[in-house]
């Protein structure tokens, strides 16, 4: 094995990734299992959960179907990962949501913000609180949620998204917090702030906000999923060890506007 190989390597770690049954969330199940990790897959979407499973070989996998804004939900899933694989080593908060109905503060709908708070900060702080608590009972792991580039910048310029770009700025600034928290427990907590993915977040199939998001990003298109794969592998894995409170934007170049 190369030094390369051997930094990146994550044989026999344990990682739990929410939001798995579909884009970003495969794609990072996907680089784990190719490089060694087994899997505790967690998704409200059994169908699409079963599709992530059955898309991987050699790879010791289980799924979990379950809300992540339901806190009894995650705190079970983490109790699953322990029980059938004994630890918990990387933990992948990346379960979201776009704004149901994009809109204007003045005119935004108080279900709308509860349910896009429910699911990107609380279910972050529901899996980074049970991944922590048995990350120290084993002496450290990787802690990566998913924010996003308007967790550093305000979206308006596209869509009018109050509680996403909340939300996911809140992701970004509790990732300091906990970068901090647990730098000395050798628990390195980080995030990644995508820009615009074919992925459920939004639509690629509606000309118009395809044609928003290409124009707004330097490198003139979006990104595939699979796109995201380095940059989680590098936070899964020894590559990181020294990295902590931390965001990586990938985002075609649109925060260096």
């Amino acid at each position: 094995m190369t030094t390369a190989q051997k930094i990146f390597d994550v044989t026999d770690k344990v990682a739990f990734i929410t939001g798995a049954g579909s884009g970003l969330g495969r794609a990072m199940a996907e680089v784990l299992a190719a490089n060694g990790a087994k899997l505790v897959l967690f998704d409200i979407n059994a169908d699409g959960l079963k599709a992530t499973a059955e898309g991987l070989t050699g790879v010791e996998v289980e799924t979990v179907t379950g809300d992540v804004s339901d806190e009894a939900a995650v705190e079970g899933a983490i109790a699953t990962c322990v029980s059938r694989f004994g630890r918990l080593d990387i933990a992948c908060a990346n379960a979201g949501i776009a704004d149901p109905e994009p809109a204007r503060l003045d005119g935004y709908k108080s279900a709308n913000w509860h349910k896009t708070v429910g699911i990107n900060l609380d279910g972050v702080f529901y899996v980074n609180r049970a991944a922590i608590r048995e990350m120290l009972k084993t002496g450290g792991g990787k802690v990566i949620n998913t924010a996003s580039m308007w967790g550093l910048a305000g979206a308006a310029a596209v869509a009018p998204l109050p509680a996403y770009t909340a939300t996911k700025g809140a992701v970004v600034n509790l990732t300091r917090e906990l970068g901090l928290e647990y730098a000395k427990d050798n628990v390195q907590v980080n995030a990644i702030c995508p820009g615009f993915f074919d992925t459920a977040i939004g639509d690629p199939n509606d000309p118009e906000f395809a044609k928003a998001t290409v124009a707004f990003t330097p490198m003139g298109r979006t990104a595939k999923a699979e796109e995201i794969m380095g940059s989680v592998l590098y936070l899964a894995s020894s590559a990181s060890d020294f990295v902590t409170g931390t965001s990586l934007v990938i985002d075609g170049g649109c925060a260096a506007r």
